[in-house]
Parts: C-alpha cells; structure tokens; sequence
C-alpha cells in the first residue's frame, strides 16, 4: 500500500525537482564584463609580479657580481703586496706573517659592508686575528664570531659562503706562505650581503606595491572601458528581450568600425528582415481579410436567399462560382506578393533581350482585339528572371487592354542603355490621373478616378509588377505616352 509523506494510505506525492529556473541561471551568470576584467586583471597581475621577481634576481645577479669581483679584487691585491711587497721599516721583503698583514691592513679602506682580516694560528684552532678598527653594520660580524673564523681559516677552499643565523657571510682566503718555524697565517675578506639583499627585497616590494596600485587602477579603467565597448553587445540583449511581434522597430545605434559596431549593424540588419517578414505577413494577413470578407459574403448570401426555381439556382450558382474564382485569384495573387519577399523570388539567368521582347509580344496579342505594335527591340544579352519579367510585361498588357478599347494602339518594345535595360508596354488610352500614379502600384489601390471602365481586378497586378522589379533590383515607372495614353517602364540593373 501506498502512503503519502503525512503517513496517510492514497496517492503518491509528485516527485521534486531541483532543475534551476531562469532567474537561478541568470543569477549565476557571470557578464562577459566581468569576464573580461577578471581575465585581464589575471593577466596583468602575472605579468606584473613577473616583472618584479624577474627585476629582484636581476639585481640579486648583480650583487653576487659585485660582491665576486669586490672578493676577487681584495685578494688578488693581497696576492701582489705578499709577493712584490717590503716591510717599511727594514725595507726587506716580509719575513713574519703578522707584520705583513697589519702593514697591508692600515693600508686598505674597506666598503661599509666588507671585512678584512688576517689570521694567524693552525687549523683547527681558533687564529689569532689582526683586524681594522672600524664598526661593521651588521649584527654579529666575522672578528666578533670566534666559530666563523674557524670554518673560514680551517677550510680547504679559497673562497666560500658561509651561512648563520646571524646572517650570511661571502669570503675570500689568501694562505701566507709560510716563513721558517713561523705559525700558519691567511688573509680574509669577509663580505656581508644582507643590506645589499635587502636592498633588492625592498626594490621588489615597491614594485609589489606599485603593482598593486597600477591592477586597481587597470580595474577602473577597465570597467569603464568593457563598459562602453560591450555596450552595444548589453543593447542587443536588452533589445532582444523588449522585442515582441507588435513592436520591432526598436534599433541598436551604431557607432565606430570596430567588430561591436559590425555586430550591432548586423542585429540591426536582422530585425529589418524580421520587421519586414512580420510586416508582410500581417499585411498579408489583413488584406486577405480585407478582400475575402466581400466575396465570402456575397457567397453565403446568394446561397442562403437561393430557392428551388432551377433558373434561380444555376444563376447562383454561375455568380458563387464567379466569386470563389476572384477569391482563388486574390489569394494567389497574395501568395505570390508574400513570396515576393523571399531571397529566391526571382531565378536570373542570361536572356537574349530580343527574344524575350517577342514572345512577351506575341503572348500578349491573345489578351484583346487591339492594335499591338512591336515598337522596338534590344538585341543584347542580359541577367533576368524570364518567367517574372514576362509575368510582369503581361499584366502591364493586360493593364493596357483595360483601359483600352478594341482598334487602340499597344506597343512592347525593350532598349538598352549602357548597363540598364528597359521594358515597356505604351498605351494609347485616357492616361492615368496624377493623383492616381502615386496609389496605382500599392496593393488594393485603384486609385480616385481609373483610366477607363472599372476592371473586375483586386488592386493587385501593378503590386505584382512593382514585387517583381525591385525583385531584380529594379524599379517600375509610368509616364505620359507621346499623344496620350500611358507608358509603364520596367527598368533593370
């Protein structure tokens, strides 16, 4: 038996779900801001310590060279007293060890960090030492430090280190030669490196700190800096959440030429293709609306008020079917104006000009009894979709014969000019009203007053034919035919 949490027989409780929200997922998003500066401020805090520990053992390096050279100097100079050297007094070479280094020593000066000392004693013994009175900056130097001395004269090398807890200590030993039965005796030149190392430890806390101070400005300027450069990036999300199908006309503002810039122009490309595609569908939308109410209504009127009289019938029957024609032809018509706004409305291909004129001549002779002329033909080849130019020519035909009567003259011709080709069908009718030639290609708009007896059209054919030019990047234009009448001009690129 099942039991609910409560202990109660009955249904299971609906199991949870700790799936994250939205809001979770947006809480725990991190902005590409601070992405940005966390990554840079990384970046800068590696190569700025970088810069400091590589700067504190270059000088590290240069006070090890110093304090070597300063070693090698003070002996080597040692070296040149004991051999070339001449006790003042007897003005004979050096015969005690003592006299020659306490002579040598008044003789020196030594750095404020440097020792120099002569020993005298055996091995293994604490020596005696001969020193210059001096004080030494240090906390327990070599003359005071009776074990140092040991090591250093009890060592078998000629120069080493030496580390305390007091501190570290570089030297350098030169052996007296021995005189006779006279004790062992060595010149030392101790060296303490501790200010000289701290010295560079300071350097590098400066840079530290300077460091420092330069990643906290770097945030700031940073910041700001992301800040305006994402700024667009911020716009197209904003504007991407605001946008609905009732409003897209809100538009990123671009500025500058850099990658931002091209993304914004190119956000902002998109949603003029959606506007227009939203734009066209509602259009679409209201005028299938629009021009399907009348026709419908006049269907279910004539069938509702419809009797049993046979005569009646078939005549209802004639107009319902007359009616569901110009309503299959109203949505195809629309269909295709929706189609227009489509990338491949339009197939071009290379077309002979001339041969293109005659056929769309020839077909439109079939349209009405009229007087059709073959004005003028160009002979090129050129890039067009034939299967719409010649859609478009035959409505500008059809057009013609509307608003013309049986003998009246229609002419078709093409010419070219230079890189623009252009296509027209003159009639030789009443003309087109001025405030008609602004409304006569807009969809559904006959204009005020028509050229001639109203057609049975939807306000469509010229919507078609102006679809079809820009569809070529074209344009379609109307002006005055030479002793009146109308001339409809397509013109390609």
């Amino acid at each position: 038996m099942t039991t609910t949490a409560a202990g109660t027989p009955g249904t299971t409780a609906p199991p949870t779900t700790d799936r994250p929200t939205t809001a979770d997922r947006e809480r725990r998003r991190i902005s590409a801001r601070v992405r940005i500066l966390l990554w840079l401020l990384l970046v800068m805090a590696v190569a700025l310590a970088s810069v400091a520990a590589t700067t504190r053992s270059i000088l590290l390096r240069d006070t090890d060279q110093r304090i070597n050279g300063l070693l090698a100097q003070e002996a080597g100079e040692f070296a040149n007293f004991e051999e070339q050297g001449f006790d003042p007094e007897t003005g004979r070479p050096f015969t005690d060890p003592g006299r020659l280094l306490r002579v040598f020593l008044e003789r020196q000066y030594a750095d404020l960090d440097e020792e120099l000392i002569g020993l005298v004693g055996r091995p293994g013994t604490v020596p005696t030492q001969i020193i210059q009175q001096r004080e030494i900056p240090v906390s327990l130097p070599l003359h005071k430090d009776a074990d140092a001395r040991r090591r250093i004269f009890g060592s078998s090398e000629a120069t080493g280190t030496l580390h305390r807890p007091q501190g570290e200590i570089r030297w350098a030993k030169v052996t007296v030669a021995r005189y006779g039965g006279e004790p062992e005796a060595a010149f030392v030149v101790a060296f303490h490196p501790g200010r000289e190392k701290a010295r560079a430890d300071e350097v590098f806390r400066v840079l530290l700190a300077i460091s420092g101070v330069a990643l906290l400005m770097t945030t700031g300027i940073a910041w700001v800096v992301a800040g305006r450069i994402l700024k667009p990036v911020r716009l197209v999300r904003t504007t991407a959440a605001q946008l609905t199908e009732q409003d897209l006309t809100r538009r990123i503002p671009v500025h500058g030429h850099d990658d931002v810039a091209a993304l914004a122009e190119t956000f902002n490309a998109m949603l003029d293709r959606l506007e227009r595609a939203f734009a066209t569908q509602r259009r679409f939308v209201d005028d299938a609306g629009h021009e399907l109410r009348t026709p419908i209504t006049i269907v279910r009127g004539h069938l509702e008020l419809m009797g049993d009289d046979p005569a009646e019938r078939e005549e209802t029957v004639r107009l319902v079917t007359d009616e569901l024609d110009r309503m299959s032809r109203i949505v195809e018509d629309l269909l295709l104006l929706a189609k227009a706004e489509r990338p491949d409305f339009v197939s071009p291909e290379p077309v002979q000009l001339a041969e293109l004129t005659a056929d769309v001549y020839v077909k439109a002779r079939t349209l009405g009894e009229r007087d059709w002329q073959l004005a003028e033909v160009a002979d090129r080849e050129t890039l067009l979709d034939p299967q719409r130019i010649t859609q478009a020519m035959v409505q500008l035909a059809q057009n013609a014969v509307q608003h013309t009567v049986p003998g009246q003259t229609i002419r078709i011709g093409s010419r070219a000019d230079g890189p623009r080709v252009e296509l027209y069908v003159a009639d030789s009718g009443p003309g087109v009203q001025p405030q008609d030639a602004e409304v006569i290609f807009e969809r559904f708009r006959r204009g005020t007053a028509r050229r001639g007896v109203r057609g049975s059209g939807a306000g469509l054919g010229l919507s078609i034919v102006k679809a079809i030019a820009e569809g070529h990047g074209g344009r379609v234009g109307l002006h005055d035919t030479e002793g009146g009448g109308a001339t409809f001009v397509l013109t390609l690129y």
